[in-house]
């Protein structure tokens, strides 16, 4: 059965913000550490244009090292927060894969990948941008907020058969972002233009904004899904 969430965990809990006509393309928005895709499913729907389906899955509960292994909605462990702290790798390409998964079924259902932007905030912006940089699908856009590069020591290697090299990237980051340092993003946009067209990359930084969102952002990343996911 074509339609089937069942067959993609993550799919049969996500929040879904339907377009309000024919959808030709969807965005796929992933939270932060501790969060549910219900508050970007707001957000979503404040900058959402008519012909664009908006899914904002879950994170599946598990125990976070970072956080004296409280079980909390986890895309992967987390031990650390700099860019020299271990990764748990098994988990962030368990991730990845289920978020392809994701992408998978909505081509099945005849979205096609290059109709599908990809972004998330923090954790879920770090997995956006491994997701893509490791896919073999084609995406219309990656939106990184407040985030990282996973596993970053293995790129550009890992990004060897990706079908993103292309692929335009909006990276947003507040200047006074207590929890991911905003030269920590900085880094995360110089790594990226090894690994794709430089020109393709977008790192914009918000004065006074701390580890959320503001309305200047959410304005940025409307434009880009808009830019990149014109109506058709």
């Amino acid at each position: 059965m074509c339609g089937n969430n069942m067959s993609v965990p993550l799919l049969a809990e996500a929040v879904t913000v339907p377009g309000t006509e024919k959808e030709t393309a969807v965005v796929i928005f992933l939270h932060g550490l501790g969060d549910t895709g219900h508050g970007w499913a707001d957000a979503m729907t404040s900058i959402r244009l008519p012909y664009i389906k908006y899914i904002c899955p879950h994170a599946p509960r598990i125990p976070v090292t970072l956080n004296l292994k409280m079980t909390m909605p986890s895309w992967f462990d987390l031990m650390g927060l700099s860019p020299e702290s271990p990764e748990d790798e098994a988990g962030i390409k368990r991730a990845a894969e289920n978020i392809k998964a994701i992408i998978d079924h909505e081509v099945k259902n005849g979205i096609p990948s290059n109709r599908i932007v990809l972004g998330g905030f923090s954790q879920g912006g770090a997995l956006s941008l491994y997701t893509a940089l490791t896919s073999q699908q084609q995406l219309a856009g990656v939106v990184g907020l407040s985030c990282w590069l996973p596993l970053h020591k293995t790129f550009p290697q890992a990004a060897g058969a990706s079908a993103n090299k292309d692929t335009p990237i909006l990276q947003c980051h507040g200047e006074m972002d207590p929890m991911i340092p905003v030269q920590f993003g900085a880094m995360t946009a110089e790594k990226l233009k090894t690994i794709v067209s430089p020109e393709n990359i977008t790192f914009r930084t918000y004065p006074g904004l701390m580890h959320s969102s503001c309305p200047q952002e959410m304005s940025a990343v409307k434009d880009f899904i808009e830019k990149q996911l014109p109506r058709v």
